[in-house]
């Protein structure tokens, strides 16, 4: 489950040390087209989201996710073939939509098997694998384009989902009974969306899921052109971004060995606290003196994503954990609506980049304590729900 979802991961950060290249070779007149490229494959996995939960409900979770992986190996393909900018962008959206089965049906298979803190527990080991693949993702990303260009990348992404599914196939048991299955009736969706929206928790969790989501987007579209403009560090940036995920990585391993005893409310509210005071700090500094060491921008950054691990996943087994008898309907509600509105949210951050730090630091301060007043009030509204 784990390399399932981490092909999400593969597919966005294999892909930013191949932009200038991409951008030189298919759209030279216009090269600020070319991070199209990754907001296509998030629009392509957040539409693709809405419906591989409903169809893993109806059918069985194996099914929609070797369908799903098809689509994606496809869609690659025929970014590998293609020799126009368009059609790139077009591939990408359907490989987003084929990476949609995969992650969506994941996070259903977990909750078919666990719940409460062991779900957590489990989502935990995920993400920690999930946070790993960004580590590893850009500079083999960097080996690859030196040695077979940039379509090598997609190359790459056929060999690594083929692998995944090929395991899973012959792994992975049908966790969905078929006495369990929810038919695909507009009336049953239409039940499930409105269940899961006025249950506060569930409600209150995907808000926070999409700030927290919007976070780590925000950092994915500005920090190359930061390393680049602010601090001159274009060549070695892959060298630096994996470094400092693979050491984020460790947030999930943590949280893994926390959450069980302490608890996954009290762990994001913490998590988004020392966020606001470390973004805080870097801003007032850039501000007092009109620039902020790379150091401390990099420790900002690790921090970034260590709150990623610490909060994403235990927001997932939040949602999920009321919602177990429509476990696939509340995993593709979750992952549609949070990552549709974070892409829609960094989107505009990424235009308003001005060569320093400051929209990037800023922005993730105003999220994190948006996530945090939400965090305070949920555990507000939890004290008065009724003891099951």
């Amino acid at each position: 489950m784990a390399m399932m979802f981490a092909t999400i991961a593969f597919s966005i950060d294999a892909m930013l040390p191949a932009l200038p290249n991409i951008a030189q070779e298919l759209t030279p007149d216009d090269p600020t087209r070319a991070p199209l490229i990754m907001t296509a494959f998030v629009l392509g996995m957040g539409l693709g989201t809405f419906f591989t939960g409903p169809l893993s409900d109806a059918y069985g979770r194996k099914v929609v996710m070797v369908c799903g992986a098809a689509i994606y190996i496809i869609a690659s393909a025929i970014a590998w073939a293609s020799s126009t900018f368009e059609i790139v962008i077009a591939a990408r959206i359907l490989q987003g939509l084929g990476a949609a089965g995969p992650r969506v049906v994941s996070i259903a298979v977990i909750r078919d098997l666990f719940s409460g803190r062991e779900m957590a527990k489990i989502v935990s080991i995920v993400m920690m694998i999930f946070t790993l693949v960004p580590g590893i993702a850009p500079t083999l990303g960097y080996v690859i384009i030196t040695t077979q260009g940039w379509r090598g990348i997609f190359a790459a992404f056929i060999i690594f989902s083929l692998i995944t599914v090929i395991w899973m196939t012959f792994r992975l048991p049908e966790t969905l009974a078929p006495e369990n299955r929810r038919p695909m009736r507009v009336g049953l969706l239409f039940s499930a969306v409105r269940e899961m929206f006025t249950h506060p928790i569930v409600r209150l969790s995907i808000f926070v899921q999409t700030l927290c989501m919007s976070m780590l987007f925000t950092v994915l579209m500005l920090i190359q052109p930061v390393y680049e403009q602010v601090y001159d560090k274009q060549d070695s940036f892959h060298f630096w971004f994996g470094g400092i995920a693979l050491i984020s990585a460790l947030a999930s391993l943590l949280n893994a060995l926390l959450v069980v005893r302490f608890g996954m409310r009290r762990l994001i509210t913490i998590a988004l606290a020392l966020q606001i005071i470390l973004s805080l700090g870097v801003l007032l500094k850039h501000e007092s003196i009109g620039f902020s060491s790379f150091a401390l921008f990099a420790f900002w950054q690790a921090y970034v994503f260590f709150q990623a691990g610490l909060t994403i996943g235990n927001l997932n087994a939040i949602a999920m954990e009321p919602m177990g008898h429509i476990a696939g309907m509340a995993a593709s509600v979750i992952g549609a609506v949070s990552t549709v509105l974070a892409a829609a949210i960094a989107s505009p951050i990424g235009l308003l980049f001005d060569g320093t730090i400051r929209p990037l630091v800023g922005a993730i301060l105003i999220m994190a304590f948006l996530a945090y007043l939400l965090m305070r009030h949920m555990g507000r509204v939890e004290a008065r729900l009724p003891a099951e």
